[in-house]
């Protein structure tokens, strides 16, 4: 399997090449926005969908396990080392957005083992919608506890992470899938499935020309958080490929944990950071995440840590 033959992955090189040599090739806002809404109501529904038929089994509870161990874990660590080189409001701002999940990332990853006959399950799409609140809960409350006075409380930080539109979504797509159960994924197909690669494809190209408007505040930045937008995805990747060896969990449920562990928030949690920790500065952990983080996932990372997990799990 070569990404470099994927239509998918061609498409957001194409629209990074467009961006880097100033085009005026662009998205509109508003399609742009669609299809963001698309992906992740489809996702929900596969997800959901795929809970319905399989039920809460051992195996569904254990991936739930992982995933929420890692959203927890990964913005806890990362605030510790980012306190080294950023003050309290951008450390806690990044580790937020490093511990949550990127949705184009985790549906980039499926089509890549669908694409080489890979198997997964489908409700993997339920434990990247888990993974999205925990750390803009540990991100404002490691934010409050910097401020003199502060007054946000827990229920209202976990009320906002949750009603956050995109996360809503995800969440309640998740939902009506699972109450649809079969009936529904039968009548959803054409929109679940025939129509999906397409539109994946289209918002790809979108983020590729994001990607080359966001390189630029990447410029100047300490190599040390260039090389914690690369390091920390290969090493929470790895992290999680460990526990999925001695847990034995099935390869291609292991890649998409991988990813998931790996990627960054470019939607949710940057639209919730916004208003939540003002004192944090959008281009740094935007422009790490979806100028560095976001791209080096989709071309390399993801064939990569297939490899790695190939090679470990045989």
């Amino acid at each position: 399997m070569d990404s470099f033959t994927n239509p998918v992955i061609l498409f957001f090189i194409f629209g990074i090449v467009a961006g880097l040599v100033r085009s005026n090739l662009d998205i509109p806002p508003q399609i742009a926005k669609f299809l963001s809404l698309y992906l992740l109501m489809a996702i929900g529904l596969k997800g959901g969908f795929a809970l319905a038929e399989s039920g809460l089994t051992t195996g569904v509870v254990l991936v739930m396990v992982i995933a929420v161990g890692m959203a927890i874990a990964v913005p806890l660590v990362s605030y510790r080392f980012l306190r080294l080189f950023l003050d309290g409001f951008n450390a806690a701002a990044v580790a937020a957005t490093y511990g949550s999940i990127s949705a184009v990332t985790f549906v980039t990853a499926s089509q890549f083992l669908s694409r080489g006959g890979i198997g997964f399950d489908e409700y993997l799409s339920a434990a990247m919608a888990l993974m999205e609140a925990p750390a803009i809960i540990i991100g404002v409350l490691l934010a409050s506890r910097l401020r003199q006075g502060s007054h946000t409380t827990v229920g209202t930080v976990f009320r906002e992470s949750f009603t956050e539109g995109a996360n809503l979504l995800l969440l309640a797509a998740l939902v009506i899938g699972i109450i649809a159960g079969p009936t529904g994924a039968e009548l959803m197909k054409p929109f679940t499935g025939d129509l999906f690669t397409g539109l994946l494809a289209f918002f790809l190209l979108d983020m590729g020309l994001q990607v080359a408007r966001n390189v630029p505040q990447v410029r100047g930045k300490s190599p040390a958080l260039l090389g914690y937008a690369i390091g920390a995805p290969l090493l929470h990747a790895g992290t999680v490929l460990g526990i999925c060896a001695l847990l034995g969990v099935e390869l291609g449920n292991t890649v998409l944990l991988m990813v998931l562990s790996a990627s960054a928030s470019y939607i949710a949690v940057p639209a919730a950071l916004r208003q939540s920790i003002p004192e944090a500065s959008p281009s740094l952990y935007l422009g790490l995440s979806l100028g560095v983080t976001f791209p080096f996932n989709v071309i390399i990372g993801i064939p990569l840590y297939h490899a790695v997990a190939r090679l470990v799990l045989g």
